[in-house]
């Protein structure tokens, strides 16, 4: 009988094992603003690095094409790195670059946008190239009226086997589902950000502290207001305790006990639970309910605003399409210059929200529709008929689908509003192929000090 033949598995030779520590020369940033160095002919991705520094760092992760790593001493600086204002800011996620200076920060964002514009939407930036705008800014810290704090009991690191449970309160770590704990923020508004000491205190003293997962917070005009979701029901004495805060301080209070639409105000009593913000240049005040939508930094909002409405320049005699119109940030100021605006978005929620802002402000020549806008538009009645104008405001995801669809309309003008240059990278080299020409493209400091980069593109008509 013939022997059968032998096979033999090989086995992967071991890895060699990383160095604790490593220096190296940061060459530039990555697009998510991390510094990114050569070590032994392998690129690493490097936390708390600046271009152009000498750096030790220890490696955090080893991958086959690339190795990521955390600062740990600076050997030599960069010029424009500067003092952190917060102490947490090397674990924390809610801040990427507070190591450097807050106009330092936003021409690198600008790089990255037009980087991803000539490489991924084949964009010409040379002599035909569009029109660079200057970046908007404001003020760097203070400004964030959204968040979202985690709440969390974890073991207690300890040799004692009965240390028990500790609470973690913050935002979660860099690349982490971890939280971080903090005692201060520097970029939230000083309406939340001065009753973090509170209310970590608060949350610890809880009888169900352990059955909370987080607090929505937002800042309107007019006031601010938190929202505590909860897994089991709050008894009445954790409820005393947190009515006794929201009196003390004139913060608004929800509870959460479920989805979004469970989320309801218990002080103040009555009243539709709305927050506002203004739009001066608009005559315009819009109100929201604490878990909606809004941009978080009203001041670069107002400028955004303006800005979009400029470079979109409707006329009297116009009409006008907003997709991903939200509650009708874009929508409503458009409807004071145009003769006709029609505002598209997913969430029903917002529309409904946006129906009220427009009888609010006396606007009778816009309407609201909720669509899905990655799917087939064409049976919308709102899709019938052409706009002049169009103005698209989309997620981190971009608008492929659409976007595809907009050379129906016959619009002469497209504004669009990015949160990712990725995606809008992409999209433009659509809108090129429909006949389109991106004219004009900057960015906006929506979110110093962290990696985000937001920007507006307009495109023409060829």
């Amino acid at each position: 009988m013939a022997k059968k033949p032998r096979f033999f598995t090989p086995t992967k030779p071991p890895r060699k094992p990383l160095p604790a520590t490593a220096e190296a020369v940061v060459e530039k940033f990555s697009h998510d603003m991390r510094g990114i160095a050569r070590v032994d002919r392998k690129t690493v991705f490097i936390d708390n690095a600046l271009p152009g520094e000498t750096v030790k760092f220890r490696y955090s992760a080893r991958r086959s094409r690339f190795d990521e790593g955390v600062v740990q001493e600076i050997l030599q600086p960069s010029a424009l790195r500067c003092e952190p204002r917060c102490p947490h800011v090397d674990l924390c996620g809610g801040c990427a670059v507070q190591h450097l200076e807050p106009a330092a920060q936003i021409q690198e964002k600008q790089k990255i946008l037009l980087d991803q514009l000539a490489r991924f939407g084949n964009i010409e930036l040379a002599q035909q190239g569009p029109e660079i705008l200057p970046p908007l800014v404001a003020e760097p810290f203070g400004y964030r009226r959204k968040g979202r704090i985690g709440i969390r009991m974890v073991s207690a690191r300890s040799d004692n086997k009965r240390a028990g449970k500790k609470l973690v309160f913050g935002f979660r770590e860099k690349r982490s589902n971890d939280l971080t704990d903090i005692n201060e923020c520097h970029v939230l508004h000083p309406a939340i950000a001065t009753q973090i000491p509170r209310l970590k205190q608060l949350v610890a003293d809880s009888d169900g502290r352990a059955h909370f997962s987080q607090l929505e917070v937002a800042v309107g005009e007019d006031a601010a207001a938190i929202v505590l979701r909860h897994l089991k029901p709050v008894t009445d004495t954790d409820r005393s305790r947190w009515l006794a805060f929201a009196a003390d301080t004139g913060i608004h209070l929800y509870l959460q006990p479920g989805d979004a639409v469970s989320a309801h105000r218990i002080w103040p009593e009555g009243g539709d639970g709305r927050l506002s913000y203004e739009l001066p240049e608009f005559d315009l005040t819009l109100r929201f309910h604490p878990l909606d939508f809004v941009q978080v930094n009203f001041a670069i909002n107002r400028q955004m605003v303006s800005r979009a409405i400029a470079l979109l320049d409707p006329q009297p005699e116009e009409r006008v399409l907003d997709l991903f119109c939200g509650l009708g940030n874009f929508t409503l100021p458009l409807a004071r210059r145009a003769r006709e605006v029609v505002g598209v978005e997913g969430e029903g929620a917002l529309t409904s929200r946006g129906t009220d802002n427009a009888t609010l402000n006396g606007l009778t020549n816009v309407q609201f529709h909720a669509a899905d806008l990655t799917r087939d538009i064409r049976a919308h009645s709102w899709a019938i008929g052409g706009f002049d104008k169009i103005l698209l405001d989309p997620p981190r995801s971009g608008a492929l689908e659409v976007v595809r669809e907009l050379a129906r309309f016959g619009a002469r003008r497209i504004v669009y509003v990015s949160c990712n240059p990725a995606t809008l990278a992409r999209d433009a080299g659509e809108l090129a192929g429909l006949g389109y020409r991106l004219t004009r493209a900057g960015v906006m400091d929506m979110f110093p000090h962290t990696a985000h980069v937001e920007s507006m593109a307009l495109f023409e008509k060829i």
